[in-house]
């Protein structure tokens, strides 16, 4: 039997890489949003702290510069919540540009694989035909000689 060889296999073998590049680029995608969405949660918990330290301040002494001080704190708190919530919609569009190019390197990588299966089942068949000319060559052969 004859070998298969698919003429395409270095296109097939570059979609592949393509693919596994694109899952790599999506997985470090996927990392810093989670790492922006942490980022914010942690800045989130830190305004709840200094609004409770500020409950604790006005139920006690009237300190009123603690209590400008922790007003002030909230409010740099919540630029800064501001600017990591613009963060995570910069890392939520790289995550869905990154998910459609792996998207489309799967759907080049899926149609590749099929050109190859169509090509193996071509070869299939043609060595089938072979191997049927083989033996009925051969089936006559020998019927011929027993003729004789």
């Amino acid at each position: 039997m004859a070998r298969f060889i698919y003429r395409m296999q270095s296109i097939l073998n570059i979609k592949e890489k393509m693919e596994e590049q694109a899952r790599m680029e999506f997985a470090a995608a996927r990392m810093r949003l989670d790492e922006e969405e942490l980022k914010l949660q942690a800045l989130i918990e830190r305004k709840e702290s200094y609004e409770e330290q500020g409950r604790e301040l006005r139920r006690h002494a009237l300190k009123v510069m603690d209590i400008m001080e922790n007003r002030e704190a909230i409010g740099v708190i919540d630029e800064f919540i501001l600017v990591q919530r613009e963060q995570i919609r910069i890392a939520e569009r790289a995550l869905e540009n990154a998910r459609d190019k792996l998207k489309t390197a799967m759907q080049e990588s899926k149609t590749q694989e099929r050109l190859r299966e169509k090509a193996f089942e071509e070869f299939m068949r043609e060595e089938n035909a072979r191997e049927a000319r083989e033996v009925d060559e051969l089936v006559s052969y020998t019927h011929g000689n027993a003729k004789r």
